[in-house]
Formats: C-alpha cells, sequence, structure tokens
C-alpha cells in the first residue's frame, strides 16, 4: 500500500481552545479550513482539529492516511477493518481500520476534482 499523505487528527473536548493554541501559542500557518475543521501545516505533515471527541479515538487521536485506492487498501488489511469502506458526505471514500493498541488509523481516497487537491493559498 502506497502512503501519499498523511496527517494528526485531533478531536478535542474544547475545539476552539485547541486551534487558537495551535494557531496563536505554537504559531501553525493555516493550510486550509472547512466546516467544523482547521488544517495546520507543521513541518513536512499536518496537523488537523476536527469535530470534538467522539469517543472513536483513542485519546482523541488518530492518523489520516491518503492511499490511491481504499479498495484494494480494504483487500489487504481486511483483518484490521473496524469500519468498512464508503463516500463520505464531504466527497472523501474512507475505511477505519485500527492497530494493535485501538488506535484508529483512517485510510482516504481523494477524488480527483475534490477541493483538498487544489491549491487554495492565495
Amino acid at each position: 500500500m502506497e502512503i501519499l499523505s498523511s496527517r494528526v487528527i485531533l478531536r478535542p473536548a474544547d475545539p476552539g481552545r485547541t486551534v487558537a493554541f495551535y494557531r496563536d501559542v505554537l504559531g501553525l500557518a493555516i493550510a486550509r479550513e472547512f466546516p467544523g475543521g482547521t488544517v495546520f501545516f507543521a513541518g513536512n505533515g499536518f496537523v488537523e482539529v476536527s469535530g470534538g471527541s467522539d469517543g472513536g479515538t483513542r485519546d482523541g487521536v488518530a492518523l489520516w492516511l491518503q492511499v490511491r485506492d481504499v479498495d484494494a487498501a480494504h483487500r489487504d488489511l481486511a483483518a484490521h477493518v473496524v469500519r468498512e469502506p464508503r463516500d463520505e458526505p464531504w466527497g472523501l471514500r474512507e475505511m477505519w481500520i485500527a492497530d494493535p493498541d485501538g488506535t484508529r488509523i483512517v485510510l482516504v481516497q481523494i477524488p480527483p476534482d475534490h477541493p483538498i487537491r487544489r491549491d487554495v493559498r492565495s
């Protein structure tokens, strides 16, 4: 399986406070914003603050891994799948797996026409 991009997803108890910390205290630049979420540049990676703690992630943290083909990854990782592949309302195809300690890993396929593929910087 080829990983194309990655980020750490934080699902904090207070998203506004967490966004303020990463933006104002750490000084991370915003890569993109979307309803309910903010993605920050963090060196060669990204930190995404989205939603709130939902009980579905271990300690409010998940890994986000972009792959070319979620369905192929599903076949390769069937023993680790905790949520089957599906098309999400935000336009991505996603499935969830878990590592041996239960940390959620979101495998994402981004369609060619999705806005996340466009450079939105001015």
